[in-house]
């Protein structure tokens, strides 16, 4: 291998890496917002204080998973749950609200976590796409030499 194809694939692996870390950290963020929230009066509100709750821990298992785990389940969790909660947002959003609780985009922990569960959302599924790929390779047997 020339130093030239190296350095590439290390370029390669750095931005792999990268993008790893943007969704675990867009998880972890968003589970951090809906932690704090939950503590600061959310966690009374039927049904949506143990969402809050579950999504905060939830969240916290997919960054450590994502971290730990080079694999594609992981990236796919995270794309999962960057488009689970920024759904349950937007319902929330809308005039019926979600189960009777309605949000707006106007406070700094709802744009806190819409950006960073989009960024969850874009990177984990392209961290998902690429780990998939990578992993389909070494299964099928196209990345072993013969």
């Amino acid at each position: 291998m020339t130093a030239t194809v190296r350095q590439g694939v290390a370029t390669r692996r750095l931005g792999v890496e990268v993008v790893r870390g943007l969704a675990a950290a867009g998880v972890l963020l968003s589970a951090d917002v809906h932690l704090e929230l939950w503590a600061t009066g959310f966690g009374s509100i039927r049904i949506i204080g143990p969402l809050f709750l579950l999504n905060a821990i939830g969240g916290l298992v997919i960054a450590v998973a994502m971290l730990a785990w080079r694999h594609w389940l992981p990236a796919l969790a995270a794309a999962g749950f960057g488009a689970a909660t920024l759904g349950a947002f937007a319902l929330a959003m809308t005039g019926r609200g979600l189960f009777g609780v309605h949000e707006s985009l106007t406070g700094t922990s709802q744009r806190l976590a819409a950006v960073a569960e989009l960024v969850a959302l874009v990177c984990g599924l392209a961290l998902a796409v690429v780990e998939f790929r990578r992993w389909w390779s070494v299964r099928s047997g196209a990345g072993t030499r013969r």
